[in-house]
């Protein structure tokens, strides 16, 4: 593949990109949305986002993750689900997957 089309598949899906978030800001005064709607985009959001950090945090490419890694993970959210402050559930995760990987697991 060119240079050249390379350069112009990024600047058309970058314009593309572009024209979707604009759109989406200018359209929502225009074309409210209702309560169930709403509800429905807010659980989506934070699906997505949920579903990105699991995929990143317990995927290393095609392979999966070190146990200690997933382990990690599983120790921050259950930190994260008893309220604790983001220092305690960084610090949480991180001695978790630490010691593991420590202990050879």
């Amino acid at each position: 593949m060119s240079t050249a089309a390379v350069t112009l598949g990024i600047v058309v899906l970058a314009v593309g990109s572009f024209a979707l978030r604009a759109g989406g800001v200018l359209l929502r005064d225009r074309m409210p949305l209702g309560d169930e709607a709403e509800r429905l985009v807010e659980r989506g959001t934070v699906v997505l986002l949920i579903a990105v950090a699991l995929v990143s945090a317990l995927t290393e490419g095609a392979e999966p993750a070190p146990v200690s890694r997933a382990a990690g993970v599983a120790a921050g959210a259950g930190a994260a689900l008893l309220k604790a402050p983001l220092v305690v559930v960084v610090v949480v995760a991180a001695g978790t997957a630490a010691g593991l990987r420590a202990l050879g697991v």
